[in-house]
């Protein structure tokens, strides 16, 4: 059999094989996220069949989904609601990083991976997945809930952090000396400030180039400036999705609403690329001697992220059951955790890093929908109950 004979039936074949995880996951009231990472894991290196001759192929949908991700997480945001977020938790903001990218760094240097992992692995466990979150919300009706601006306020803060916290990766993970990497960071943080500006105050210039009368037009415009921005971005040292993010936010109005409707399906089947290509690309007899560490990970970090949650939302003037509602919604981490690893793991920082965030990301995405429906059985509502005034 020849190599394109083949390609076609190995690609083929797992893009079929992901159409069945997605439709089994939604009957199981799940993410389809660990069954793509559990089927890259199964066809990778390592795995029950290794499928070498499509890699290179997953690879680049890989990055192409990374992007799709990014700029379809920026276009759910526009400019005022960003302002507005940041002024209404900004304190929620630092006590989410505070509490739960703290513990990451720390388990990094108690393993001894050193500084440029220690900022990885904060990452990985500070930034809730919007994906997942976003799902569980529609699927148990809690959209128009007390509690849900304060979910979404903490991850349109969390995703605002992301422009500043990928440049500072970046510039640690590429191994440059002080002068150099501090140089490179000051460039990267300084162009994100320029992009984030244009995006917040001239958005409705970039949104002028773009038309809403063809559908096939502003697909093409919305993709190709999505990737000459984030092409650009990478030459400046700053992620190619710090740059996709930006150029979402700078999107608005009528343009933002169609380009996201267009944009969906292409951001569903390149996200699941790029979950499966993360699989393939680890080795799961890797993940068995990280299976404790990421476990005690996820029990410190499921923790912090409950306590992120509960604190935001009694500030807010939420009831006690909300307060755990908001908490349990923050627990799964998802796909920016896995661009972190993989970014990371792909400069040469620390290779256990990726069977860890793997493992990690697998725990999180289970063990979130469980909690978020555990406030829903009597018995909780029973506990979290006030005990009636006499």
């Amino acid at each position: 059999m020849d190599d394109g004979t083949l390609l076609l039936i190995q690609v083929g074949g797992l893009l079929f094989g992901m159409s069945v995880l997605a439709r089994l996951a939604s009957r199981i009231g799940l993410s389809p996220i660990p069954l793509y990472l559990l089927a890259g894991l199964a066809f990778g290196h390592g795995g029950l069949v290794p499928l070498s001759a499509s890699e290179g192929v997953f690879e680049v949908g890989a990055e192409v989904g990374v992007i799709l991700l990014l700029v379809m997480l920026g276009l759910e945001y526009s400019a005022p609601e960003l302002i507005r977020s940041i002024r209404t938790s900004a304190r929620a903001g630092v006590l989410d990083a505070l509490l739960n990218a703290l513990p990451g760094a720390a388990f990094a240097l108690l393993l001894g991976w050193g500084p440029a992992a220690a900022v990885a692995l904060a990452g990985v466990t500070w930034v809730s997945s919007s994906g997942v979150i976003a799902k569980l919300l529609r699927d148990l009706r809690r959209l128009g809930n007390r509690e849900t601006p304060v979910i979404i306020s903490i991850l349109v803060i969390e995703d605002l952090a992301m422009a500043f916290y990928l440049p500072v990766l970046s510039a640690l993970v590429i191994g440059a000396g002080l002068l150099h990497g501090a140089t490179t960071l000051a460039v990267a943080v300084t162009a994100v400030l320029i992009i984030l500006y244009l995006a917040l105050r001239r958005g409705e210039l970039i949104s002028r180039l773009l038309t809403t009368k063809d559908a096939e037009a502003l697909l093409l415009g919305v993709l190709g400036l999505t990737m000459l921005v984030a092409g650009m971005a990478e030459q400046v040292n700053v992620s190619a999705a710090v740059g996709a993010f930006l150029v979402g936010i700078a999107i608005s109005g009528r343009i933002a609403h169609q380009a996201t409707e267009l944009l969906t399906p292409l951001r569903d089947v390149f996200a699941a690329v790029f979950f499966i290509f993360f699989g393939l690309v680890t080795d799961p007899r890797e993940i068995v001697p990280v299976l404790l560490p990421a476990l005690a990970l996820v029990a410190v970090t499921a923790v912090t992220k409950v306590v992120t949650g509960y604190i935001a939302a009694a500030r807010a003037g939420i009831g006690v059951p909300g307060r755990w509602r908001a908490g349990f919604g923050l627990v799964p981490r998802g796909e920016f955790s896995i661009v972190v690893a993989s970014l990371a793991v792909g400069a040469g920082v620390e290779p256990r890093l990726a069977p860890l965030a793997t493992a990690y990301v697998l725990m999180t995405v289970v063990l979130g929908p469980l909690l978020a429906r555990l406030t829903e059985t009597r018995r909780f509502k029973s506990a979290v109950a006030r005990p009636p005034t006499r």
